[in-house]
């Protein structure tokens, strides 16, 4: 093991060790029911028989939204030079619009949920770039959207995986087929069964910490602010995910995928 994570530094080593961190602790639930001071089963006990449904039908929406505009206008829009990424004025849009859907309930998550999908997928691309990659380029969009999946761990992942490494299997299928049709195609296919599937299989993972930020936004506490709040914690969590997935992606563009698997495993 030692000679497969010797090429990496003491300070690479050490970056792992952030995105690590930062990838598999803590929970979005966990730190709902810390901040909110009250557990989300309470909130779970409050949404409505066919919540998941209606969730999974707006997660959906909101990945065929953030498809759309990663593939048509990110690499448009984010043109600043890379550097430091922009993450509290992302966090402010965000809890705008959390506050919104804070005030009208779980009948704005159909409105709400697609605004503030891409206000992160844009602060994701955001630390893309902070992190060397080309958003130029459709692999590094698609690689974008996919931070969707992390963080929502399900029962079909591998057990002997972390849940990062384990989104990213169940991804790679998937974002390879896309890629390759958007390369070829663009989106002038928008239903094409490649880019469905991708959208279904990230809406999956991203549905279940949807479902989380749902749960918090039902426990009747303080109205709108709560959903400013809430909102800053869900695009806190996914700028989390980007920063340690980007993070191993450039040590795996300079070291290789497996050794840097190993480290990841042994942080």
């Amino acid at each position: 093991m030692f000679q497969m994570t010797s090429s990496l530094s003491k300070t690479e080593l050490a970056e792992l060790k952030r995105a690590k961190a930062l990838l598999e602790n803590p929970s979005l639930a966990a730190r709902l029911s810390a901040t909110l001071g009250s557990p989300l089963e309470r909130g779970m006990s409050m949404l409505p028989a066919r919540f998941q449904s209606t969730v999974q039908k707006a997660s959906e929406a909101a990945m065929m939204k953030a498809l759309d505009v990663a593939v048509k206008s990110i690499g448009v829009e984010n043109r600043r030079k890379a550097g430091v990424s922009q993450d509290r004025v992302h966090k402010l849009a965000a809890a705008t619009s959390g506050a919104v859907g804070g005030a009208f309930g779980l009948l704005a998550l159909s409105v709400e949920l697609p605004i503030s999908t891409t206000i992160m997928l844009r602060s994701v691309a955001d630390i893309a770039k902070s992190e060397g990659e080309n958003i130029q380029h459709i692999e590094t969009r698609l690689a974008c959207l996919t931070v969707f999946a992390m963080g929502g761990r399900t029962a079909s992942d591998d057990a002997a995986e972390s849940g990062y490494f384990a989104a990213r299997l169940a991804m790679s299928g998937a974002v390879s087929e896309a890629t390759k049709f958007l390369a070829e195609k663009g989106m002038s296919k928008a239903g094409a069964p490649a880019l469905v599937r991708l959208t279904s299989l990230i809406a999956s993972r991203f549905g279940i910490v949807v479902s989380e930020k749902a749960a918090a936004q039902a426990i009747p506490i303080l109205g709108a602010a709560s959903g400013a709040l809430i909102n800053t914690l869900f695009i806190e969590h996914f700028q989390n995910m980007a920063r340690g997935h980007f993070i191993v992606r450039r040590l795996e563009k300079i070291h290789g995928e497996e050794p840097v698997r190993i480290a990841y495993l042994s942080a």
